[in-house]
């Protein structure tokens, strides 16, 4: 099968995409999707996004892979990435409305590379003096130190993702700094097994962390956040313990588009 394909990155989070509003793309060949995700012998990324035909009232339906081949949840830099995507195939202009695995998402589009994405609401939270642990359409443990650029990401979160609570379902596992009026985020991302340069949905975990970390009762927040990848901002509202109106703004940036032979990839593959 020759596969028309688009490479994205959001903040250094890179994605393959794929139009599939035919149909055509094997989404049950957990191998393939491994295959192309390589950065060896494939076309390498994180992960990989079908973007595909949706209900009346959706523009399309995001379907997301993580780099090991399995259908995941949802992730905040290819939500970003797949509506820039959407606009580049004129399905949309400047806004857009789509389905994703945790429901409806809404996305606007402030400049050609800039993309601003409405997130699901987080009604609950758990946090103790350790870490806190809630899920913003995947699941994160969120843990702050006082130097993430000295954690040794890959193996620490591995620890945590694979601990006895964890290891059947698997958790993202962020490593968060406060840097006063904003915070610096390292992740370690279930599915690929190792640390990304960003990570959409660990953002935006990090920044409801940061919020009650600090203790305040401001009914809006907003939070620039960097990542080794780049910088986003997150905004929200807070009342009574329940997350509404979350939004996370960031890169969404077309790298190339090129076709494969999927066929050839077996091949090598099998050698």
């Amino acid at each position: 099968m020759l596969l028309n394909f688009s490479k994205y990155q959001g903040a250094g989070n890179d994605f393959i995409i794929v139009d599939n509003r035919d149909n055509n793309f094997p989404r049950s060949d957990k191998s393939l999707v491994a295959r192309l995700c390589d950065r060896k012998f494939g076309i390498g990324a994180d992960g990989l996004m079908l973007l595909q035909n949706a209900a009346t009232g959706h523009d399309f339906e995001m379907v997301y892979f993580n780099s090991d081949g399995r259908e995941s949840t949802m992730c905040g830099n290819g939500g970003r990435c797949i509506a820039a995507f959407a606009a580049r195939l004129q399905l949309i202009e400047k806004e857009t409305t789509f389905l994703a695995a945790d429901g409806m998402h809404e996305a606007i589009l402030l400049q050609p590379e800039t993309v601003r994405l409405h997130m699901t609401d987080v009604d609950k939270v758990e946090k103790n003096d350790a870490f806190c642990f809630l899920n913003t359409g995947s699941p994160h443990y969120v843990k702050f130190v006082t130097d993430a650029a000295g954690i040794n990401v890959y193996h620490e979160g591995m620890n945590i993702r694979y601990s006895n609570r964890f290891k059947e379902q698997g958790t993202n596992v962020n490593f968060v700094q406060d840097m006063g009026d904003s915070i610096f985020v390292r992740t370690y991302e279930r599915g690929v097994e190792n640390e990304t340069l960003s990570c959409g949905t660990g953002i935006v975990a990090s920044a409801i962390s940061s919020y009650l970390q600090k203790n305040t009762d401001e009914p809006s927040f907003t939070i620039p956040v960097s990542a080794p990848g780049g910088k986003m901002v997150v905004s929200f509202d807070h009342k009574n313990g329940k997350f509404t109106n979350i939004w996370l703004e960031g890169p969404a940036i077309f790298v190339f588009e090129g076709k494969i032979e999927t066929t050839r990839l077996s091949l090598i593959f099998d050698l």
